[in-house]
């Protein structure tokens, strides 16, 4: 269907009024989309670059305090554990309260934080404060997922949320590039200094301008908040003043994510962003360490993870396009996951190479990290408006569990003397596990989304 024959198209042109979904679902992408998807890219974005710091500085950080690389799977488990129960809390928090308050909350927290990461000085120092900034790292991620799936025009959804979490790994390479200026010139407390500067200065201009979800507004029946978002969005003129949402529980409990048939789906979710964090930040963590064992270079180690994330913002927007274009999310997401692996073990192989490393990361991103962003886009199909928040924040706090075990299994195999070929190959078999979880998915049927309402 053309965006010129949608209901609000023709609405608009006829003088007809229409209700919510119909506005939201056939409204064409405009600047006020843009406006939308833009803050929440750039929130995903301060994330990623906030997310990645720790694995940036750990080298000159190990250094500058003597002490051994390994020691360093405690202070990335730890954020990661943070950031754990972030997407828990704050994805209960925004079903209940509000996309936009739950979601400025966890900006604000993981800001101000991320600036007394400087005044560490030793490893239990810093992992107790990667942790209270994890808090709000993970907690800002089902308020952008949740409000981009719920402001995107139907037809664009898979490719608009895909599209906005490019903002995640985006982050993560202007973090790699800029760290290979800024740790030299200002040390690595000069890498926590930008993050949580910049964030707080973005901070206001995301509460001027980021709306309320109209969805979350509808089902708490508060028709003067969707008046208002209507006449922020142009849409005013459109609506019939009905509000076409089912009235949910007063609470979104985790259980009925288990309820009317989403039991199967949600286990399903849960394994394949559990299995694909593991090798992500296993992947983020390691890589620059076990590149320097090699003999690579130290800007090269850095850069490595620049095109890994690079290659993630590649396949995240081809694998939501195709889906966008030809349905089937799930077959496209399982055959990135299939592909990764042999990537990911190509890794293990670069030796000395600094051209093999960055080719191999590259593609590693752009199959494994690529299908894993937009598996958590689809989350946001999958869970209907009174649950969306819920079911993203819960999907990504049990990938987080994966995230804290991948840097952990890391540093304990490394210090066990595993051949970095072998760790590379074991990570590939773990792409492997979630292309077979998501592949399952579909097979089984539950792969059909719930639409968004």
């Amino acid at each position: 269907m053309a965006y010129s024959t949608t209901p609000a198209a023709a609405a608009s042109a006829s003088g007809e009024q229409i209700g919510l979904e119909a506005i939201v679902d056939g409204s064409p992408l405009g600047s006020r989309h843009a406006v939308i998807l833009l803050i929440c890219a750039l929130v995903a974005a301060v994330d990623g670059f906030d997310t990645q710091s720790v694995a940036l500085v750990a080298p000159s950080v190990a250094s500058a305090w003597h002490v051994d690389p390994s020691h360093f799977g405690i202070v990335f488990a730890a954020g990661l554990f943070g950031s754990l129960l972030g997407a828990l809390s704050f994805g209960v928090i925004g079903d209940r309260y509000g996309r936009r308050p739950a979601l400025l909350a966890a900006v604000g927290w993981f800001a101000l934080i991320t600036l007394t990461t400087t005044l560490t000085s030793s490893i239990p120092g810093m992992a107790l404060a990667r942790f209270i900034t994890g808090l709000g790292l993970g907690g800002a991620l089902p308020g952008i997922i949740s409000l981009a799936s719920e402001y995107a025009p139907l037809r664009q959804r898979s490719t608009l949320v895909s599209v906005m979490f490019c903002g995640f790994p985006l982050g993560a390479v202007i973090g790699g590039i800029a760290s290979a200026a800024i740790i030299p010139a200002w040390g690595w407390r000069g890498l926590f200094y930008v993050s949580g500067g910049v964030t707080l200065l973005l901070l206001p201009v995301f509460a001027r301008l980021l709306p309320e979800s109209i969805r979350f507004l509808a089902i708490k029946r508060d028709r003067a908040g969707i008046a208002r978002v209507l006449e922020r969005m142009g849409w005013r003129h459109l609506w019939n003043g009905e509000v076409d949402a089912a009235a949910p529980a007063r609470h979104s409990p985790v259980a009925n994510l288990f309820k009317d048939g989403r039991a199967r789906g949600t286990i399903l979710l849960w394994v394949t962003l559990f299995l694909s964090l593991l090798l992500t930040y296993f992947l983020v963590n390691w890589i620059p360490l076990l590149a320097r064992r090699n003999g690579v270079g130290m800007t090269a180690a850095v850069l490595a993870v620049a095109t890994l994330n690079g290659g993630a913002i590649v396949g995240c927007l081809v694998i939501g396009r195709l889906s966008d274009r030809f349905g089937r999310v799930t077959r496209n997401i399982s055959v990135g996951f299939a592909l990764g692996a042999l990537a990911i073990a190509l890794i293990g192989t670069s030796g000395h190479s600094a051209a093999l490393l960055l080719g191999a990361t590259f593609l590693a991103g752009s199959l494994s990290i690529g299908a894993q962003m937009c598996t958590v886009a689809h989350c946001a199909s999958f869970y209907q408006t009174s649950l969306r928040a819920t079911g993203v924040g819960w999907a990504i706090g049990i990938g987080r569990i994966g995230s804290i075990i991948g840097p952990l299994m890391g540093g304990a195999m490394i210090a066990s003397g595993v051949a970095v070929q072998s760790l590379f190959i074991l990570v590939g078999v773990i792409s492997l596990g979630s292309a077979t979880a998501i592949f399952t998915l579909g097979r089984l049927g539950s792969a059909k989304t719930v639409p968004v309402s």
